[in-house]
């Protein structure tokens, strides 16, 4: 589990464009230090957890379980403006996309 919370955070800082050290000072904590909890040798604090998740704007959920249950509320609250038929159409737009998606390796 700590490899998987580790890669977890390990990708957010990249997506972010953030070098180890500029994340690690925004988190409190050493370069040196993050690069051990992406690796999953150690965790971060549940305060340091706090400050990732104001940082960043994600749930704890996503970043120890991998399960964000926000975009399902927003997706939720944005269908709600939509009729039935638009929702099916969206669906079946995704799933194409999805089919693409993978046999393109993107």
């Amino acid at each position: 589990m700590k490899k998987e919370i580790g890669a977890r955070i390990k990708c957010i800082r990249e997506q972010m464009g953030l070098t180890k050290e500029a994340f690690a000072k925004s988190l409190g904590v050493s370069g040196q230090y993050l690069g051990i909890v992406e690796r999953g040798e150690s965790c971060l604090s549940v305060n340091k957890l706090k400050i990732l998740c104001d940082l960043t704007g994600l749930s704890a959920d996503y970043i120890l379980f991998g399960k964000d249950e926000t975009i399902v509320n927003k997706t939720k609250e944005t269908l709600t403006d939509f009729s039935q038929d638009q929702i099916q159409t969206g669906c079946e737009l995704l799933q194409k996309l999805a089919v693409f998606i993978k046999n393109n390796e993107f």
